[in-house]
C-alpha cells in the first residue's frame, strides 16, 4: 500500500508562521495594529497610545503598515485637516489573533518581563 501524503506541508505552514512573526515581531507593528482595533486613531493619538516610539519611527511604521494594506490614511480636508489611521479589513482580520495574543500574554509572560529593545 502506498504511503499518503500529508494533509498540508509543515515547510509550508513553517514559512506562513515566520512570515507572520518577522511582520508581527517587527517594533511597534503589532502594538500599532493593536491600538487601531479599538478604532481609528490621529498621529499623535496613536504616538500616546504606543508609548516611546518616535515621530520618525511611527511615521515610517504607518507608512510600511499602509503600503501592506493593513491601515488606511483617512483626511478630513476641514477646516481644520484632520487625518486618521483606521484598519482596513486586512488589518481588522488580524484583531482576533492580536487580542488572543494580548490574553496569551497576560496569563502566561510576566509583566516585569518586557523589554525595551
Amino acid at each position: 500500500m502506498p504511503a499518503t501524503k500529508p494533509a498540508h506541508d509543515p515547510q509550508v505552514c513553517n514559512a506562513a508562521l515566520v512570515r507572520a512573526f518577522d511582520f508581527l515581531g517587527k517594533r511597534w507593528n503589532g502594538v500599532i495594529l493593536g491600538s487601531l482595533t479599538q478604532g481609528p486613531l490621529g498621529f499623535a493619538e496613536l504616538k500616546r497610545a504606543v508609548a516611546g516610539i518616535s515621530d520618525s519611527m511611527l511615521s515610517e511604521r504607518l507608512s510600511e503598515l499602509a503600503g501592506l494594506g493593513l491601515l488606511a490614511r483617512e483626511v478630513d480636508p476641514g477646516p481644520p485637516v484632520a487625518v486618521r489611521y483606521v484598519l482596513t479589513g486586512s488589518g481588522e482580520a488580524l484583531a482576533p489573533t492580536l487580542g488572543a495574543l494580548t490574553e496569551w500574554a497576560g496569563t502566561h509572560l510576566p509583566a516585569d518581563g518586557c523589554s525595551e529593545d
